[in-house]
C-alpha cells in the first residue's frame, strides 16, 4: 500500500517556477515598462531641423519679394489743391493692378521655392511641406511690409504740403485684399506635392499574386530506381 498524491490539506499542487519565463528588463516593451526608444528618432529629428532650416530662408527670402513688387507694382497717382487730396485719375485701376503683381509675384516665389527645395531633397514628407508653407506665410508677410516700407510714405498729407498743390505724386503702396498672402504658400505646397507625386521615389511594388494554384518549388532530383531483379 502506498499513501495517496493528495497534497496536504487539499491545497492544489504548487506549480514549478520558471524564472527563465519571465521579461528581461531592457529587452522589449512590458507593460509595466513600455518601450519609447522608438518613437521619434534621429530620422525624424533631422527632418525636423531641416524644416525650420527651409521655412527660415524661404521666409528671408520675402525681402526679394517685396524689393521686386515695390518696382513692379504700379503706383497710384494723387494730386492736392490747398485743402484736399485727390486721385489723379479716378478710374485708374492701379489699386488693383498693385494687388494683381503681388499675387502674380507670391505665386512665382512659391512655384520657384518648391522646386528648389525638391531639387536639393529629391522626396516629401510631411515636415517638408510644413516648412514650406509656414515659410511661405511669414515670407509674404515680410514682402508685403518691405513693399510697403520702400515705396512712398503714407503721410500722405506731408507728401502733398511737400510736393506743393497742383503737382502729382504717387500715393503709398498698398495691399488692398490681404488674401493675396496665401498665394505663395498655397503654390509652394502644390508645387512640392506635384514634384513629389510625379518624380518622388517610388515605393516597392507588392509581388501580383498567383491565380493558377502553383506555387514555384525547387525540383526535387528524381528518386533512384531500385536494382533489377537477377
Amino acid at each position: 500500500m502506498t499513501a495517496p498524491l493528495t497534497p496536504r490539506d487539499n491545497q492544489p499542487p504548487e506549480e514549478p517556477q520558471h524564472p527563465q519565463a519571465a521579461p528581461a528588463h531592457g529587452h522589449g516593451a512590458t507593460a509595466e515598462h513600455p518601450d519609447h526608444t522608438g518613437l521619434g528618432g534621429p530620422e525624424l529629428a533631422r527632418e525636423l531641423r531641416e524644416g525650420a532650416v527651409i521655412a527660415l530662408v524661404v521666409a528671408v527670402s520675402g525681402v526679394l519679394l517685396g524689393v521686386l513688387w515695390n518696382w513692379l507694382a504700379p503706383h497710384i497717382p494723387l494730386i492736392a489743391d490747398t485743402r484736399n487730396v485727390y486721385l489723379k485719375n479716378t478710374e485708374g485701376e492701379e489699386a488693383i493692378g498693385a494687388d494683381g503683381t503681388f499675387v502674380l509675384l507670391s505665386l512665382g516665389f512659391g512655384v520657384l521655392s518648391a522646386a528648389v527645395v525638391f531639387l536639393l531633397r529629391r522626396r516629401g514628407g510631411i515636415p517638408l511641406v510644413v516648412a514650406l508653407v509656414v515659410g511661405g506665410l511669414l515670407g509674404a508677410v515680410l514682402g508685403w511690409v518691405t513693399g510697403m516700407w520702400l515705396g512712398p510714405t503714407p503721410d500722405v498729407a506731408a507728401h502733398a504740403k511737400q510736393v506743393g498743390p497742383g503737382v502729382a505724386f504717387s500715393g503709398p503702396l498698398r495691399l488692398q485684399a490681404k488674401g493675396a498672402l496665401l498665394a505663395w504658400p498655397i503654390a509652394a505646397m502644390l508645387t512640392q506635392l506635384a514634384l513629389t507625386g510625379l518624380f518622388g521615389p517610388r515605393d516597392p511594388e507588392p509581388p501580383e499574386p498567383d491565380w493558377t494554384g502553383h506555387h514555384a518549388h525547387p525540383e526535387e532530383p528524381p528518386a533512384p530506381e531500385p536494382p533489377a531483379a537477377h
